[in-house]
């Protein structure tokens, strides 16, 4: 059973990340990644049993280039031939929910921590036992199926990338993006859609 502050963060109300249980599940992935980095390619075994682990909500062929960086995993869901390059950061204080066939380049960051633009409400404050920490709150994030987020994407929280999705280097989705877009820009924006006449002839399909 979730402490009620961990129900407040997943609903995306403010809460304190510094809680006994938060601060246990953030250890916990945070010393999966860092076991995680220290993997190569033929260590399979060992690569498989840490995705297990840090994302138990994933789908067949998770492949992850390392290293990478994930706040708890247990709120984040992967769907089947989830696809990562290296550098992969996904803050999920709110769920982040990824389709299937999706594809990330190297540093994509999927984000869902938000914080108060007014600094009265940021700055950390210093809690009944001593300890300093700040409130928080979140958005959830959804990309669909078939989407490849290329090198640098970041994706902000809150957005809703639609199926089948290109977002271009270096992009910074801030928004909604309707489904088989080519995004590009920063802030990004959807600037055609994908069509059939992007196919490449010389493909089998």
């Amino acid at each position: 059973m979730m402490e009620e502050n961990t129900k407040r963060m997943l609903a995306g109300e403010p809460y304190c990340p510094a809680t006994a249980e938060l601060d246990g599940f953030a250890h916990y992935a945070h010393r999966l990644c860092r076991d995680y980095t220290l993997t190569t390619d033929e260590d399979t075994v060992e690569r498989t049993t840490i995705i297990e682990k840090l994302f138990p909500n994933h789908g067949v062929g998770t492949y992850i280039q390392g290293p990478m960086f994930v706040d708890y995993g247990r709120f984040t869901t992967l769907g089947d031939n989830f696809y990562a390059n290296a550098n992969l950061t996904i803050l999920d204080t709110c769920p982040v929910t990824i389709g299937d066939n999706v594809m990330c380049g190297p540093n994509v960051s999927i984000i869902t921590a938000m914080h108060p633009l007014r600094y009265q409400q940021r700055n950390p404050r210093q809690l009944p036992d001593g300890r300093f920490a700040d409130y928080e709150y979140g958005k959830p994030v959804t990309i669909g199926s078939n989407c490849w987020l290329a090198a640098n994407v970041t994706i902000c929280p809150g957005v809703t990338v639609g199926d089948g999705c290109v977002i271009g280097a270096g992009a910074v989705v801030t928004q909604d993006m309707p489904a088989n877009s080519l995004v590009l820009g920063v802030p990004a924006k959807a600037v055609r859609p994908i069509t059939e006449a992007d196919h490449l002839a010389n493909f089998p399909y």
